[in-house]
């Protein structure tokens, strides 16, 4: 027992002295890749711990990704890389620019020392069903994005709940878990009363709303402000061979869309700005300079990756509203 040492008066839990004896002993090439460590039962015969203590301490170094453990033999050395401190798990829905910002600023502001695994699962339950079975009691942390998809909440509660983070939507059934999170009905909603003075010059206001990815808070946000405000409107699910008409405001969440309404406005010989508006879901650099610029409602998606790196670093287990703000240019 040569390789654990545990002191009582050391002032240290003894599964951070486990975790510590094993990473010295790797330190020092007394245990190398393919070792087998020793049993849990003779940890705590030799020390006089708990199972629950020495499986904690086990279970740390499992999910760093320094030990694995083959049912009925044992824990074994897996990995001599006792430098990563933090192995994160990180579940997209899909990869965009959005996304790429969450994750760069992510990565800047985490530190060192920590190893980030990302996955994608596409809006297909199957695909999330199986990243979650297969990276369970891997990783020290788990940032899921669930975005709209239905009967997930079971499949996260399998996960440990106090290294879960919801990233991006969450809903009530997810309120016991941290988040950084958009609140896109509040957000489009109090985006177009910041407008309200160049959104009250247009007739009609139409949401372009496919509803298969988008979040259902984006058009209930919609309604709630043509309601309030006494604004005709209509909500279509695409925008595929539409005459453009005088006095329309299209407010667009996706880009493929907004791309096919600018298309069938040249076509037409509209000007953007004064014939019709255009109001963006989500800010990139392009609609900075894309016909003359594209106003947007958006969440700053740099902050929302660094307010999350914080939450993994300092253990906030809170829930936090990502901040959104209306960005006026020439096409509204």
């Amino acid at each position: 027992m040569n390789i654990i040492s545990i002191q009582n008066n050391l002032g240290l839990p003894k599964y951070k002295q486990i975790i510590l004896s094993i990473e010295k002993a790797i330190e020092e090439g007394k245990l190398v890749k393919g070792d087998r460590l020793p049993s849990v039962n003779k940890v705590c015969l030799a020390f006089s711990l708990s199972r629950d203590t020495v499986l904690l301490g086990y279970d740390e170094l499992k999910k760093r990704g320094i030990i694995y453990a083959i049912p009925g033999k044992g824990y074994y050395v897996k990995s001599t890389e006792i430098a990563i401190k933090q192995k994160i798990f990180l579940l997209f829905d899909e990869l965009n620019i959005f996304k790429e910002d969450i994750y760069n600023s992510f990565l800047k502001n985490i530190g060192k020392n920590v190893q980030v695994d990302i996955f994608f699962h596409h809006f297909n339950f199957q695909v999330f069903q199986k990243l979650i079975n297969d990276s369970n009691g891997n990783y020290t942390k788990y940032i899921i994005m669930p975005t709209n998809l239905s009967d997930i909440v079971n499949l996260i509660k399998t996960l440990p709940v106090n290294d879960v983070i919801i990233l991006d939507q969450t809903n009530p059934d997810l309120k016991s878990y941290p988040a950084i999170y958009q609140n896109h009905e509040k957000d489009i909603f109090e985006g177009l009363v910041k407008g309200k003075a160049r959104v009250g010059k247009y007739k009609k206001l139409i949401l372009i709303f496919p509803g298969f990815r988008e979040p259902l808070g984006m058009k209930l946000g919609f309604e709630a402000f043509c309601s309030e405000y006494h604004f005709e409107s209509e909500i279509i699910t695409e925008f595929t061979d539409r005459e453009i008409t005088l006095g329309d405001l299209y407010i667009i969440p996706n880009d493929r869309d907004l791309v096919r309404v600018i298309e069938n406005a040249r076509n037409q010989n509209l000007k953007l700005g004064t014939d019709f508006g255009i109001i963006s879901y989500n800010e990139t650099p392009l609609k900075k300079v894309v016909a003359n610029g594209i106003s947007t409602i958006s969440t700053h998606f740099e902050m929302m990756g660094k307010i999350l790196a914080e939450m993994v670093i300092k253990g906030n287990n809170v829930q936090i509203e990502n901040k959104s703000a209306l960005i006026m240019r020439n096409s509204l």
